[in-house]
């Protein structure tokens, strides 16, 4: 079997042509990959820019180098980090604290156990605790004893809450007692 020269010669040169065009694929495709990396991991455009020059010029030891050297997070993964950091600071801070000594307290509790402020007050009708500012029970309904009443005239005011009614009978047994009367039955 003998080898034509010609053949020989033009394969070397076919497989030499497909290696430079992979090699120049490979050579644009990290060009390309740098500047999309870069671009997720920092904002500013030099460094996107250097990034994809220091690949170009160097190819896969400027890879290298980029792996080295580029940042280890992309934005997004520091946008969530700094999400999650903001609301961990925002449960933080929605802990209820004493207005007196700004320590730590808990929901259900009337006083600071440090400072002794009060802190709640109970319903008189239903028990359930009330913040203090709060003129009437979100849970029963019922005004805080003292509480101003609206549409109320001076005299109504100043007479109290209003008696039981009597009845006639009654009427008549406390006027006889006034006057001195024997009380009799009717």
């Amino acid at each position: 079997m003998t080898f034509d020269p010609t053949f020989l010669s033009n394969f070397t040169l076919v497989l030499t042509g497909f290696s430079g065009a992979f090699i120049a694929a490979l050579w644009v495709a990290l060009v390309v990959w740098t500047y999309r990396d870069i671009k997720s991991r920092a904002r500013d455009r030099l460094v996107h820019i250097l990034a994809a020059a220091l690949v170009a010029l160097l190819s896969l030891p400027g890879v290298l180098v980029y792996l080295i050297l580029r940042p280890q997070r992309t934005l997004e993964d520091e946008y969530q980090k700094t999400l999650e950091e903001e609301a961990l600071l925002q449960a933080i801070e929605d802990q209820a604290v004493c207005p007196g000594c700004e320590r730590r307290i808990k929901d259900n509790w009337l006083v600071c156990p440090n400072c002794q402020t009060k802190l709640k007050k109970p319903c008189h009708q239903c028990g359930k605790l009330m913040d203090l500012p709060w003129n009437i029970c979100p849970y029963c309904g019922a005004p805080v004893q003292g509480m101003r009443k609206e549409n109320v005239t001076m005299e109504e005011a100043l007479q109290g809450p209003p008696l039981k009614q009597e009845t006639g009978q009654q009427k008549k047994k406390k006027r006889r007692e006034r006057s001195g009367e024997p009380a009799h039955e009717d």
